[in-house]
């Protein structure tokens, strides 16, 4: 999907504001960049000037900035606009790049020119997108890694190494042994044992890329009226679920999302777990057991008097109401009290060091999304494939290798469909 129309979009956001950005891509937009300053313009300069329609009459005052093809975002000739946020005026330009035979972009257009035109791989593609969604600082390191490069350099090396590897399989069966270099057997055995490794270590880490880039689930359990709703509260410091003595208060899943050292969470709060004969409640309890069974930190939550608890080794056992009674018996449970905040600091503690053991502190080789998951795994299981099924047959070998650089190909949109890339462009937001 590639064409010359010429594009505009606002890049900024969108409300009041003291400036807008008004981003056009197209052919040849030096014309139209002098038609606004009012002589030419030289690349990259930044230029004041009063922004007029074909009447005559001035728009508004702007900053004026031409990006000449192809140094520039998309490849193409780009002008940046940079006027007063207000949106009359925005709407203003609008209309009037309309009579310029301009039309306004799609979403993702300008990220997915720069992708026609070899500024960015589909892999560079993702991490804008998680670039853009980034809500906490872990995410918008490990997005601008990928975005900048660091995820593409590692898919490029992992399919050139490929496409060498099946290259010299392939070899091995239209040449003699004599004309080939000596132990290529073994080497390309050795090589595919290394690429196997490298991106099963990969795969082996995508809970904790997963864990960054979407947010570590956190579940508060216990059974009813033992301050889990309170807990919650405090922890996300607002009154935000319900809190009552009467048991069975909280019926659906509550939840929270809020940045603990950096890392996004999705904190969310339970309905008690108890043999319920309302309905209702049982719909609860059924979401209760849905939250455990996708969370990546379960809190289990008991009373004090209480002297045994069924809870997974795994799980963080907080004993709350702690300011009711002197007696702290159970190793390696955490004392709260959520009435006046005893103990958490400790649990807070106790949630940094699970983060940090799930995420590996942040460090990821790759940020490996829903998209890529599959095809990364293709290639590691045709690599596996290439190891276990050839036999000795090297056609088998070298096709099993290419199937794996062709997943790693569809990653980085050197092979792909149109309704992968499709996909992808349209999470961007208008004027990337």
């Amino acid at each position: 999907m590639t064409n010359n129309d010429t594009i505009f979009a606002l890049s900024s956001g969108r409300g009041k504001s003291g400036v807008a950005v008004i981003r056009i891509s197209g052919d040849n937009l030096k014309e139209f960049a002098k038609k606004i300053i009012g002589h030419p313009p030289v690349p990259r300069h930044a230029y004041f000037a009063n922004l007029m329609d074909d009447t005559g009459e001035i728009i508004d005052q702007c900053v004026v900035i031409y990006f000449a093809a192809p140094y520039s975002f998309t490849g193409t000739d780009i002008i940046e606009i940079q006027s007063h946020g207000a949106p009359a005026v925005i709407l203003k330009i609008f209309q009037f790049l309309r009579t310029q035979h301009m039309r306004i972009a799609t979403p993702g257009e300008f990220s997915r020119r720069a992708f026609y035109n070899g500024k960015m791989d589909l892999s560079d593609v993702d991490g804008l997108v998680a670039l853009l969604d980034a809500q906490t600082d872990k995410q918008r390191v490990a997005a601008l890694k990928s975005m900048m490069g660091g995820d593409s350099d590692i898919y490029t090396d992992w399919r050139m190494q490929m496409l060498k590897i099946s290259a010299y399989a392939a070899a091995m069966t239209d040449y003699n042994s004599d004309d080939l270099p000596g132990n290529i057997d073994e080497t390309i055995y050795e090589h595919i044992k290394t690429l196997y490794t490298a991106i099963s270590a990969a795969l082996g880490k995508y809970n904790a890329s997963r864990a960054i880039t979407c947010g570590i689930n956190i579940t508060i359990v216990g059974e009813t009226n033992v301050g889990k709703s309170s807990l919650f509260n405090r922890i996300v410091g607002s009154a935000r679920a319900i809190v009552s003595d009467i048991p069975g208060t909280t019926r659906d899943v509550v939840s929270a999302t809020m940045d603990i050292g950096g890392y996004m969470v999705n904190i969310s709060d339970t309905a008690g777990i108890r043999d319920a004969t309302d309905t209702i409640e049982r719909i609860g309890i059924e979401r209760t057991n849905d939250e455990i069974n996708n969370a990546d930190i379960v809190i289990h939550v008991i009373n004090p008097n209480d002297k045994y608890a069924k809870i997974k080794p795994d799980e963080i056992l907080v004993i709350n109401k702690s300011d009711t009674t002197d007696v702290h018996k159970i190793n390696g449970a955490i004392y709260t009290s959520a009435k006046n905040g005893d103990g958490i600091p400790e649990l807070m503690s106790a949630i940094t060091e699970r983060i940090n053991k799930i995420t590996g502190n942040g460090e990821s080789v790759l940020m490996i999304n829903a998209r890529t998951y599959d095809l990364v795994k293709t290639a590691a299981d045709e690599l596996k494939n290439a190891l276990e099924r050839s036999n000795g047959d090297y056609d088998i070998l070298s096709e099993h290798v290419r199937y794996a650089a062709d997943a790693i190909g569809k990653i980085l949109g050197i092979i792909g469909t149109d309704e992968v890339l499709d996909m992808t462009f349209s999470q961007l937001c208008l004027g990337k």
